[in-house]
Parts: C-alpha cells; structure tokens; sequence
C-alpha cells in the first residue's frame, strides 16, 4: 500500500485516530468535536430534516467508530468519514422505501430563451432555502454534486442510478432552483 505524507495538521489528527483505534473514549470526543458540524451539514443536505439528520449523524458516527479499525490513511479521515456519512444517510431513505421523485416527473421546463438569469440573487443562503423545495432525488444530485464533490459516476453508483440520469436530474435541479429564486424575487422575498 502507498502510504501518503502527512502535514502537521494531519500528524494531529493522525494521533486522534490511532487514540480511538485503541479505544480511547477521550478521543472519540475529540473527533465529533472536529468533524461533527460539517458532517451534520451533509447529513442536512441528503434527509433535509434537522431531527434525522442528527439521527443520521449519531449512526455515521457509531459506525464510524465501529470500523475506525479499517480506516489505513489511504485517504483523510474526513474522505473516510464522509463515505460513510453519505451511504448512511442514502440508506436509511432506502429502508424507508421512498420512492425517489425526480424532478422531471413533477415540474415542466419550458424556459424563453430571452430569459436572463443574471437578475437572480445566486447567495449560499437562497440557494439553500430554495434546495429544501426540491423533490428529494434531485435534492440528492444537486446535493452530493455541487455541495459534496462527488462526480455524476460516484452519484449514479450511490444511488443506484445511471450516469445519464444524475446528470439531467443535476441539470434540472439547478433549473428549478433558478425558478424558484426567480419566483421569491417577484415575491419580494
């Protein structure tokens, strides 16, 4: 195995993890206390439901630490532990065996080319409000695209969906998303 160098930022965390491999309570805690914002943050995106996903954050975590004996530095941890953040929150919409609504199915693009979306407020915050009014399927796309970094491949894999099918969903999640600001602006929201 290639074995990566590690900055002095990762030496830290480095002996963080090898303390929890040990079974090392002290730092367990140390690595929610690092990592569990942005994870819930991910969490959030996929179950956008505050109280699953912070069901969802305590089960990543739990298997985390379960498995921290697998985890060999071949990536950071933060990699590591998001994959099993994802697959945790995309498994436990699959137990609820929603059927996944994808964005073609409810809504219709019939957009003027005249159209200019330069007019439209594009802020971390609208963007956020406006991925909330999404269908889930293409709120999970849009999501572990744009926000996660996952490519459409690592997508339709995860989901279990073609490569084809992540990115129309992409495409027409960030087009209902430009309706939805477009609509909040003539609203005056």
């Amino acid at each position: 195995m290639k074995e990566i160098k590690l900055g002095p930022k990762e030496q830290i965390h480095k002996s963080i993890v090898e303390a929890c491999k040990k079974g090392k309570d002290k730092a367990r805690y140390e690595l929610y206390q690092l990592y569990s914002k942005a994870m819930f943050n991910v969490c959030y995106r996929i179950m956008n439901n505050r109280e699953e996903a912070e069901d969802m954050l305590q089960e990543a975590f739990t298997q985390a630490f379960m498995k921290i004996e697998s985890f060999r530095w071949e990536s950071s941890f933060g990699t590591w532990l998001k994959r099993i953040v994802v697959n945790t929150c995309l498994n436990a919409i699959n137990k609820k065996k929603v059927e996944l609504t994808y964005c073609e199915e409810i809504y219709h693009y019939d957009k003027p080319e005249e159209e200019e979306e330069a007019e439209v407020q594009f802020t971390v915050a609208n963007i956020t409000r406006a991925m909330e009014l999404l269908p889930e399927g293409g709120r999970m796309v849009f999501s572990l695209y744009l926000l996660e970094g996952y490519d459409h491949t690592e997508i339709a894999q995860i989901m279990r969906i073609t490569e084809s099918t992540s990115k129309s969903q992409f495409m027409r999640a960030k087009r209902r998303i430009i309706e939805i600001l477009k609509e909040q602006k003539s609203r005056g929201l």
